[in-house]
């Protein structure tokens, strides 16, 4: 199934771009694969964030003073 695509301007670090070429070349796939595949990991990685800070709405917030006072409290520190 060919998936349209759009032209991008990407500009990366030169030694980035050397690794990424040379992946492409040893792979046998495209740099545009590679990239295409590194953005899709990401946004669903965020994906999945999102998710477990949905489904952690309810829970109340500490904060790290809070939480340390009560490690006090109770003799872990």
């Amino acid at each position: 199934m060919d998936v349209p695509t759009r032209r991008a301007t990407v500009y990366f670090d030169v030694v980035l771009h050397r690794a990424l070429r040379i992946k492409a070349a040893e792979t046998d796939r495209s740099v545009s694969e590679l990239v295409n595949e590194a953005v899709r990991w990401s946004l669903a990685e965020d994906a999945d964030d999102l998710l477990a800070a949905h489904e952690r709405e309810g829970e109340p917030e500490l904060s790290f003073a809070d939480v340390v006072k009560d490690m006090r409290r109770r003799g872990q520190v």
